[in-house]
């Protein structure tokens, strides 16, 4: 069924615990994602099974698996916690897929590890078809991260706040499960050789190009930045809010990673949060990309002394010109997702304030962010229409289109060229949190159709079809303000 190969396992001893999943009654294939299971080099018939439930849920260990609870510290909210570790979580190994690449097989809420702190280390159907939802539509619009393999049902009911709920697993994959607070876990107890041995391990595995060289830490804490701003520019630039960056949730590899509050913005406010538990606003959709800085900062703090061991001067002077150069990483990053969004192929000095001059319209007036960045291929053709319907008073729209159409006639790009590129870069669909909250109540009930459609919805976000309206439109109006929460 699997061909693993458990290089975490085998080379960082005394970095987790071994241990297995709970047993659980009745395991159920709920979704087996074929398609994934097929790039991984995986036996999908065998797989799509009582016995694949089995394995996905945790109750049986596969031939050459290793399952193990990793451990990781982090900051939550800011606040510093020495040792968190999976919960309720399994690294099951690793495999290489069709293309060559390592990833790891992990089971989600496969019951309690000695790192649970009190929990019952269960999840239940909602939350777990709720990231199972957004990581397959996260991978369709091009964002890196985590993905899920399969969801199974385990035939238990789980008390939660809203009363007992079907118990489930989901078992998702990744480059890896290393994060920050995998770095600080080791880093606050003073395990300088574990520290190097994991900073050793993290570049052979992500960044081989940096493996030998003498500057290679201070090169991978450059790198992670990199990768990072990457990352955040695409979730600004698609609407999306995490609504938990903390430092255990930040991975090296640069994938997004545990969709728990996680939703997408209808309306356009920086402000936004989703998350039930983020009272100070921390995690709001603006405020992403410093965040992601402040966490960098906290890695930047663990490699100091594999920077430079006999100078600790020096080496903050470095690690932190690494950091401070992430807003013009991150920018650069956006600008050019942007230019592409806005049909601009030359870049202008001008730019910048062209775009963020768009996001103060639509701040002013709470416009749907989504689909009037779509609407701009019309406009880009001539027809604005569309696009002055988004906007109660589109007055403010109106002048920033003129700005905007003076700067397209600057482009020797064919018209027809620039729309399909617009096209490619503003999806007409995305996860409306409307859309996911029917679908996932409606599963909890155990009723998957819309599970499965919103999915097949999702895997094409690029390409309008006929017959799929309702899934571009923003939350109807007694929709009401949506909250969501970390607990699964």
């Amino acid at each position: 069924m699997f061909n693993f190969d458990n290089s975490y396992a085998r080379e960082l001893e005394g970095f987790y615990v071994p241990w297995k999943g709970a047993e659980v009654p009745a395991p159920k294939m709920v979704r087996f994602n074929r398609a994934l299971a097929q790039a991984l080099k995986l036996d999908v018939d065998a797989l799509d099974s009582d016995e694949g439930a089995a394995i996905f849920a945790g109750h049986m260990a596969p031939e050459g698996a290793s399952p193990l609870a990793m451990a990781y510290a982090g900051h939550q909210f800011g606040g510093f916690s020495a040792q968190l570790g999976d919960g309720r979580a399994l690294l099951l190994g690793e495999v290489i897929d069709a293309d060559g690449v390592r990833r790891d097989i992990h089971l989600k809420g496969s019951g309690r590890t000695p790192f649970s702190r009190g929990g019952d280390g269960k999840a239940v159907i909602g939350p777990v078809l709720r990231e199972y939802i957004i990581g397959e539509a996260m991978h369709a619009l091009g964002v890196p991260t985590t993905r899920a393999l399969a969801a199974v049902t385990t035939g238990e009911d789980i008390m939660r706040q809203n009363g007992l709920e079907p118990g489930a697993v989901l078992a998702r994959v990744a480059s890896s499960h290393l994060r920050v607070g995998t770095f600080q876990f080791f880093a606050a107890r003073g395990e300088a050789t574990k520290l190097r041995q994991l900073a050793d391990y993290a570049i052979d595995r992500h960044y081989p190009e940096l493996a030998g060289r003498p500057d290679r830490y201070l090169g991978l804490l450059g790198a992670v930045r990199d990768r990072q701003a990457g990352l955040i520019a695409k979730w600004m630039l698609f609407g999306f809010v995490h609504g938990v960056m903390n430092t255990d949730n930040m991975t090296i590899s640069g994938e997004t990673i545990d969709y728990g509050p996680c939703a997408f913005i209808d309306g356009y406010d920086p402000a936004t949060v989703f998350s039930s538990i983020d009272h100070t606003g921390r995690y709001a959709y603006g405020n992403q990309p410093q965040i992601a800085q402040w966490n960098l900062a906290r890695l930047a703090e663990t490699l100091l002394d594999l920077i430079n061991p006999d100078d600790s001067e020096d080496a903050v002077r470095r690690a932190s010109d690494v950091i401070n150069r992430f807003p013009l990483s991150y920018e650069r990053a956006w600008l050019a997702g942007m230019r592409t969004k806005l049909g601009l192929i030359r870049e202008e000095a001008g730019d910048m304030e062209l775009a963020t001059g768009l996001l103060a319209v639509l701040e002013t007036q709470n416009a749907d962010f989504t689909r009037v960045f779509r609407s701009l291929s019309s406009a880009a053709s001539g027809d604005a229409t569309a696009s002055r319907a988004l906007f109660s008073n589109p007055a403010g729209f109106e002048v920033w289109l003129a700005h905007w159409q003076a700067r397209l006639e600057r482009e020797d790009q064919p018209a027809t060229d620039r729309i399909a590129a617009m096209n490619r870069a503003n999806p007409v669909y995305i996860p409306r949190n409307h859309m996911v909250e029917a679908a996932l109540a409606s599963a909890t009930k155990g009723d998957l159709k819309p599970f499965e459609r919103l999915l097949e919805v999702l895997a094409e976000p690029f390409t309008e079809r006929a017959g799929l309206e309702v899934y571009a439109l923003g939350a109807p109006s007694d929709f009401g303000p949506y909250t969501t929460y970390c607990g699964t």
